[in-house]
């Protein structure tokens, strides 16, 4: 059965120049990349994207770092691909991070950490539709 996920390389995680390793890293997997693009974020594509950390104290954080540099996102086609794509990107918290992980590898803070992933089918697919209607 094959899946679909929504990846972004985080602001940090394009300006340290990881955007190759990642992508790469997807693919050595065995995943395929079926979108991609490089973009600002806007800060309501930024806003819907994290609505569901809305009343969090942390949500203005989430949306200005988001919004403060390019990202690169991906729709990523595979077997279990959410799943593989959570374990490839290692605990939320880096410090946490299994080695090998592009966390684990790449990132130091929670607030900063390189990349996200969708964390399940329904995240997927609002995910999906929000930055890649086209697909």
């Amino acid at each position: 059965m094959s899946d679909r996920s929504f990846v972004m390389i985080k602001p940090d995680g394009v300006a340290a120049g990881l955007t190759g390793e990642i992508i790469s890293r997807i693919e050595r997997r065995g995943l395929v990349i079926a979108g991609l693009k490089k973009l600002t974020v806007a800060r309501d594509a930024a806003e819907t994207h994290y609505a569901e950390h809305r009343e969090k104290p942390f949500f203005g954080e989430l949306v200005e770092f988001i919004t403060s540099g390019p990202v690169v996102m991906l729709a990523v086609d595979g077997h279990g691909a959410i799943g593989a794509l959570r374990t490839m990107m290692g605990a939320t918290n880096p410090l946490d991070a299994e080695p090998g992980t592009v966390r684990g590898d790449f990132a130091l803070d929670v607030g900063q950490n390189i990349i996200h992933g969708s964390d399940g089918e329904e995240s997927a697919a609002r995910e999906l539709a929000l930055h890649f209607p086209e697909l």
